[in-house]
């Protein structure tokens, strides 16, 4: 679909919703809350997820206004500008999610992302991965991110144009040919500077048992060996080494930063947020770690380092999950 085209649909289908959950507050709150009781979810899921979406509604709304306004200002190129209107929409929102639901977030190894630049290869588990790292990294690390975002995440319509104007690369997942998206993310790394952070999920979906399974058989069936080293995953799913090696290559001076998280498992599709916002949730734990560009390989060598760097992920998931309290000693807790 057509940029024009889609903002057409987009950004008036934003505006009415957000009116409309604001002039309907009187009807559909009551409503929720009745249905949870009824239903003994006394913590209130649908109406912590229906006050969730006002204030990402409105956030939204400001960030495209925001965004219109600087186009009419002639400011539509100015990268500082939109940078800094990231940066206050992800602390917004993750300030909004913090009040709507009770989710918290800690956070260790933010020193990892700079100075930069940095390429961070990230776990993919839930829908809210792409607004933490951008608050880690805006926010906490004072960087400047540039994303690998899947497509169909244009229809975001704040997202759609304050994306399209900062660099980041919206991939076509459905491509026939991979080599024009590969070299889209060699050129999304290049000249990047020391406040850069150029940030890929190489799971490429967000991770769940049956998807673990599809991608372990599909990797059978072209390369064996490899499926018997990555079968003891449990959380996370094989990653795909060609995009991130493509934004390595890009940058060839940049480190890698590895990040994984604990506490948005199950938050990959509508019931699951519901079945996880019904209890009380567990501060979410995103840990980062950095590595030396000379510790990393290239060519054929490099899928059997992050294979390896995966399993290690894989572990350290594990691990944090059976903590019953996370240690809170070194961390930094969202405020």
């Amino acid at each position: 679909m057509h940029s024009v085209t889609r903002r057409l649909i987009s950004i008036p289908a934003l505006l009415v919703a957000a009116v409309l959950l604001v002039v309907l507050l009187p009807l559909w709150l009551p409503l929720a809350v009745l249905v949870d009781a009824i239903r003994g979810r006394w913590r209130l899921p649908i109406a912590r997820l229906l006050g969730f979406a006002l204030g990402w509604a409105w956030l939204e709304t400001a960030g495209v206004a925001a965004a219109a306004a600087m186009w009419v200002a002639g400011r539509s190129t100015d990268t500082a500008r939109h940078y800094a209107l990231q940066r206050w929409w992800a602390a917004n929102l993750m300030a909004w999610l913090r009040v709507t639901t009770g989710i918290r977030v800690e956070t260790h190894g933010v020193e990892a992302f700079t100075p930069g630049p940095t390429v961070l290869l990230c776990r993919h588990a839930s829908l809210a991965d792409s607004l933490v790292s951008a608050w880690v990294i805006t926010h906490l690390a004072h960087a400047t991110p540039r994303y690998v975002l899947k497509r169909e995440l244009l229809a975001d319509p704040c997202l759609d144009v304050v994306g399209n104007r900062l660099p980041n690369h919206f991939l076509d997942r459905e491509a026939t040919d991979s080599t024009a998206e590969l070299d889209a993310l060699t050129a999304l790394s290049r000249g990047m500077g020391p406040d850069d952070v150029a940030i890929i999920f190489p799971e490429g979906t967000r991770a769940s048992n049956a998807k673990r399974s599809r991608a372990l058989q599909k990797i059978g069936e072209r390369d064996p060996e490899r499926a018997t080293r990555l079968a003891g995953l449990r959380h996370l799913i094989p990653p795909r080494p060609a995009g991130a090696s493509a934004l390595l290559a890009g940058c060839p001076e940049a480190d890698v930063v590895l990040a994984w998280h604990i506490g948005f498992d199950g938050l990959d599709t509508f019931g699951g947020i519901l079945r996880h916002l019904a209890r009380k949730p567990l501060p979410v734990v995103f840990t980062a770690r950095r590595i030396p560009r000379a510790d990393v390989p290239s060519g054929d060598a490099f899928t059997a380092w992050i294979d390896q760097h995966w399993l290690t992920l894989d572990d350290a998931v594990d691990d944090l999950l059976h903590l019953v309290e996370p240690t809170r000693s070194t961390a930094h807790t969202q405020e």
